[in-house]
C-alpha cells in the first residue's frame, strides 16, 4: 500500500526562471578550473588512467588476448 507524499517539492533550478544557456563567464571559469585541475594531477593519476585505458582495450579484445598468450606461451614452450 503505497502513501503519498506529504512534502511538496519546493527546489528550483540554478537559472531561477531565466534560460539555461552557459555564458561566456562561466564557459571561461570552466575552463581555468578544468586547466588548475588537470596541473594538480600528478604522475600516479597519468598512470592509473593509462592503467583504465589498458584494461578497457583489453576488454575489448579479450578473444584476440587470450589467442596471442596461448601462442605466445605455445612458442615458449616449443623453444625450450
Amino acid at each position: 500500500m503505497s502513501h503519498p507524499s506529504t512534502f511538496a517539492s519546493s527546489w528550483d533550478t540554478s537559472c531561477l526562471g531565466q534560460p539555461a544557456e552557459i555564458s561566456l563567464l562561466e564557459l571561461s571559469h570552466l575552463g581555468e578550473h578544468l586547466v588548475h585541475c588537470g596541473a594538480l594531477r600528478g604522475p600516479l593519476d597519468q598512470f592509473v588512467s593509462g592503467a583504465a585505458w589498458l584494461q578497457a582495450l583489453v576488454a575489448e579484445h579479450v578473444v584476440t588476448v587470450a589467442l596471442l598468450v596461448t601462442l605466445l606461451v605455445g612458442g615458449v614452450s616449443l623453444l625450450r
